[in-house]
């Protein structure tokens, strides 16, 4: 393999000739080879993230005049062409890397100067025309070019995330419609309750989602405040005075997002307040949905001896054993989906907490744990709603028949029979085993008619006004 001589402040490496990364990448490749298998490469809108900032701080310099035109335009140029899609395979470092994420900017550094040196008509590595810290670098440190990259992903990464999210509440409502006729119980601990709807407890589910979306996108829009001309702890060291504000503006241009620089840069550099609650917002909807999969399990149980309400499509035998099982596979691997992403959480508490003084080092850990954690929900609830929610069938006949054995429908008569008398006839329909509709027939309490006005589905199901015997 053909190889060019690069040099950095530990010596010099051999570097693979053809690679737009250079020595310090390189480093960082065999330093944190393979602790995650995951590069910053597998995530484009990581990627993405990390040339928009490169693209705005070098319009910043060029509108400065530090930077001169030719090798502005050139890395200008080279960010268009890495936030295009191009030269994603050139950031092979583990996104898990010690060094608080400078391997990272060292990496889209060297890309861009290297593609920035073609474009004028240079050799790789030839850096006396272009160099990754002296121009693509400058008025900058991996302090704030870092967070704010990883900042603009995981507002890209939030994007799709609730695109995906509305997706499976729109097939839970689907449901929730085609089952709005469907009588059933509803449970409480457990224990048989009252009756309700099987369209309405898939309603339910849906609004219960749809709560998240609001709360994702107000907590993704936390990362819109970024530390822009920081540089190394917030003071501004090597950076003009109207940096701060030229490349904030650029960054608008290229992102079309709404970013602010914070009010403190040196309070913004070390603070990770944005990660902890946006990490939180994706905790809080794994709780919901593993919630929300641990009643579809409870539901579809059976299919002779649980509650056989609803049917899941079949997906894999179940059992190596047991002939003619079939497992509920789909809610069970969205179920664990959200327990990783529960953990990924308690890691980004974790590295948050252990920043020290001006600068929180584990920020890469953080970064590793919440495009896990969305890229993760992503395919769990993909999986889910097509695989699971939408051929979900309902068992109305097993619904029914359930309501109408039920002791929890004599909940509907409390209004009218009163909390003594209701207890008592629930006390002898589970002691003698007899329906509570037959028992009150023949204690007397109501005629046939008023218990069948009493039972009927609507009124068991809604508010409705009291019926007071005469």
């Amino acid at each position: 393999m053909k190889t060019r001589i690069e040099h950095d402040l530990l010596g010099e490496k051999e570097v693979p000739a053809e690679a737009y990364y250079g020595i310090q990448t390189l480093r960082g490749i065999e330093n944190f080879r393979n602790i995650s298998r995951i590069t910053i490469g597998d995530y484009p809108n990581y990627v993405k993230g990390l040339a928009m900032v490169k693209w705005a701080a070098a319009k910043a310099n060029q509108e400065l005049g530090i930077l001169p035109d030719e090798i502005a335009n050139a890395i200008t140029r080279a960010c268009e062409e890495i936030i295009d899609g191009k030269l994603h395979d050139q950031f092979p470092v583990d996104l898990i890397q010690g060094g608080a994420g400078t391997s990272t900017n060292m990496n889209i550094n060297e890309v861009v100067a290297n593609r920035a040196l073609e474009l004028m008509g240079h050799k790789k590595g030839e850096y006396e025309y272009c160099h990754p810290n002296n121009h693509v670098n400058m008025s900058q440190s991996t302090n704030d070019a870092y967070p704010t990259a990883f900042k603009l992903a995981f507002i890209f990464m939030n994007e799709e995330l609730v695109a995906d999210l509305r997706l499976l509440i729109q097939s839970f409502r689907a449901k929730g419609e085609e089952f709005k006729e469907i009588i059933k119980m509803g449970r409480t601990q457990l224990q048989d309750a009252v009756p309700m709807t099987l369209g309405q407890e898939f309603e339910a589910f849906a609004a219960n989602l749809e709560e998240e979306v609001d709360r994702l996108n107000q907590n993704a829009k936390l990362f819109l405040e970024v530390n822009m001309g920081a540089t190394a702890i917030g003071t501004g060291i090597n950076s003009e005075p109207e940096y701060s504000s030229k490349c904030i503006k650029n960054l608008r241009i290229i992102s079309g997002e709404e970013f602010v620089l914070a009010s403190n840069l040196i309070e913004a550099t070390p603070d990770a307040g944005s990660s902890v609650m946006y990490s939180s917002a994706l905790k809080r909807l794994a709780v919901k949905l593993s919630k929300i999969c641990n009643d579809l399990r409870l539901l579809s149980s059976g299919p002779r001896c649980g509650l056989n309400e609803i049917n899941l499509p079949p997906m894999q035998p179940g059992s190596s054993i047991m002939p003619g099982k079939v497992n509920p596979v789909i809610p069970e691997v969205v179920n664990q989906i959200c327990y990783r992403i529960i953990g990924n959480d308690l890691t980004v508490t974790f590295a948050a907490e252990a920043g020290q003084l001006q600068l929180n080092v584990m920020e890469p850990v953080m970064v590793h744990a919440i495009f896990s954690s969305i890229k993760m929900m992503q395919k769990g609830m993909d999986r889910l709603r097509v695989l699971c929610v939408e051929g979900i069938t309902a068992n109305p006949d097993r619904c029914r028949e359930m309501v109408l054995n039920s002791i929890g429908i004599v909940t509907a008569l409390n209004p009218t029979l009163g909390y003594e008398n209701s207890s008592r006839i629930a006390k002898r329909a589970l002691k003698e085993n007899r329906s509570v509709y037959d028992l009150v027939l023949e204690e007397g309490l109501l005629s046939q008619g008023e218990l069948d006005e009493l039972l009927k589905p609507e009124n068991m199901i809604k508010p409705h006004k009291f019926y007071k015997k005469k």
